[in-house]
């Protein structure tokens, strides 16, 4: 019972997401004009929302520092190139069920919304609340910000966007389960960083979203666990952000 008190926000979200994606999957198809100007309406305002956050920095040399070292890192482990052989995995199983059938929407929808929906202090900071004090007030409004953007999303790409879904139950899942046994370590300074940090992913998810650069989001999400341990080791030496 407690399990599910700690993960009943991400189970809404996930939920939410799939509903919106099996309505956009058969709703009358859109018109592409009405779907470029959504998508490019919520690019815009996804990088806003980013600098919004970035700009909440109490010093952006962590900022910096923890993109830098998160995005080494993910380099390193080529979690882009992972998420999207993931994506390619899952394309592969419905094009077998589609008699070989497949035009690679569902992976680009799956990897797309994925990142969408993972990335960002809504996921981060809802899921901490969670853990910390079973507050899905934050999650519960990104469910609603979320079922209606896989509408859109679903009409474009197709079912690859539900199945998303999945990762955000177990990415916002793990995040509110360590959460609620770290409550002395993850303090408000804590989580203003981790805010901050997971604006910048938000702006480059915009970006990408508006085709004006492609930047390999998924390498960069360590940076928000790399957040977490500057800030960590900054407190236990004493010093003061």
């Amino acid at each position: 019972m407690e399990l599910f008190s700690v993960l009943q926000g991400t189970f809404v979200n996930g939920g939410a997401i799939i509903l919106g994606a099996l309505i956009g999957i058969v709703l009358p198809k859109i018109p592409d004009q009405y779907k470029t100007t959504v998508l490019q309406a919520i690019g815009l305002s996804v990088i806003v929302i980013g600098i919004g956050m970035a700009m909440g920095t109490q010093n952006a040399l962590i900022m910096i520092m923890s993109a830098v070292i998160g995005g080494i890192i993910g380099e390193l482990l080529r979690l882009e190139d992972r998420i999207d052989q993931l994506g390619v995995r899952v394309e592969k199983i419905f094009a077998k069920r589609s008699n070989g059938i497949s035009d690679g929407k569902i992976a680009k929808g799956f990897v797309f919304a994925t990142l969408i929906y993972c990335v960002g202090s809504m996921a981060i900071v809802g899921a901490l609340d969670s853990g910390l004090d079973l507050n899905h007030d934050v999650l519960y409004t990104k469910s609603m910000l979320d079922g209606f953007s896989s509408i859109i999303f679903a009409s474009t790409m197709g079912i690859g966007v539900m199945l998303s879904a999945f990762s955000v139950l177990i990415y916002q899942g793990i995040i509110a389960l360590l959460a609620s046994s770290l409550t002395d370590v993850l303090n408000d300074s804590v989580v203003n960083e981790i805010r901050a940090v997971g604006g910048l992913l938000i702006m480059s998810i915009g970006l990408n979203l508006l085709e004006v650069i492609k930047i390999r989001v998924g390498n960069l999400l360590p940076s928000i666990f790399v957040a977490v341990i500057i800030m960590i080791i900054l407190e236990m030496l004493g010093i003061i952000i």
